[in-house]
């Protein structure tokens, strides 16, 4: 299966891309795919307690299971005022 993962603030810049397109398993959840992406950019590891997740424009949570076409949005915490 493959899905479209967009990546916001500075998970982009640690990722080097704002989209990137992963194929994974039959039954993969956002976690599956979260920590495949770790695996792959060690830093974005210290953002997982902290960001959220979004499935199709939708928040989800890590254990969601993804379908073939599925973009999946992670979010960091962001600051500003």
């Amino acid at each position: 299966m493959r899905v479209t993962v967009r990546l916001f603030a500075r998970l982009t810049d640690i990722a080097g891309s704002a989209e990137l397109t992963r194929d994974v398993a039959p039954g993969a959840t956002i976690g599956t795919l979260w920590r495949e992406l770790v695996s792959e950019y060690p830093e974005l590891s210290e953002y997982e307690r902290s960001m959220s997740s979004a499935v199709n424009a939708d928040y989800a949570k890590m254990n969601h299971v993804l379908r073939d076409g599925d973009e999946v949005a992670f979010l960091p915490p962001v600051s500003g005022g």
